[in-house]
């Protein structure tokens, strides 16, 4: 958990939106499966402020290629400072990550069922990020942080991404003041909200705007 996005937002109102500079060869929007190890367009702050493509699935430095561990698509709040691949990078590179909103499963019997998931007031949803570039290339790669769910999201999963809200962007990015931690909290039951979505979602093949469809239970 998040284990997969979907996103609508044109990168040039992401770049407004954020005061980035929006990089070259940013990813195709829109996308309604933006599945792990994809590259997704991320808020940094280095100097100024970047939207960036950075691929979904953290790297750690140790890793002697890109898929040479497990796949760090997420972190855990509530230990991201003490994990070894994660520590350096949530004190010095933290990233915002906008997307339209995200799938989560649950079961129903046998079958896992697809829900999505975006901001009940419509505005994009912005994940807390961390990030770090790998190798002599320097691939740059990032994983979203996640906390306990709320009551909204616990009867389907029992983790949440930590979501950002836009008075903290400048906190969490690194651009004033400390207490990022603080930050890395429960989202209310009121900011999200979501719909049970078909089946096709559940192959990372399947394309197309009918993924976010609500369908009947």
């Amino acid at each position: 958990m998040c284990g997969r996005m979907a996103n609508t937002l044109p990168h040039d109102m992401v770049a407004r939106i954020f005061g980035a500079v929006p990089s070259n060869a940013l990813p195709p929007v829109p996308n309604y499966n933006v599945c792990p190890t994809t590259d997704v367009a991320v808020v940094t702050a280095e100097g100024d402020r970047r939207l960036r493509p950075m691929r979904w699935g953290f790297i750690p430095h140790w890793y002697d290629k890109p898929n040479g561990g497990p796949l760090l698509i997420n972190a855990r709040a509530e230990t991201v400072a003490e994990k070894p691949a994660f520590k350096k990078a949530v004190r010095e590179r933290r990233c915002l990550v906008p997307v339209s909103g995200f799938y989560e499963w649950d079961r129903a019997g046998e079958a896992k069922v697809p829900h999505y998931f975006y901001r009940a007031d419509g505005a994009p949803l912005v994940m807390a990020g961390i990030w770090q570039d790998w190798g002599p290339d320097r691939i740059p790669s990032f994983a979203v942080l996640t906390i306990q769910a709320n009551a909204l999201m616990a009867p389907i999963h029992d983790r949440i991404p930590v979501i950002v809200e836009e008075d903290d962007w400048r906190k969490w990015l690194g651009e004033e003041g400390h207490g990022a931690a603080l930050i890395m909290r429960t989202p209310g039951e009121e900011v999200l909200t979501f719909h049970r979505v078909g089946q096709a979602v559940n192959s990372n093949r399947a394309t197309g705007p009918e993924l976010i469809e609500p369908v009947a239970a």
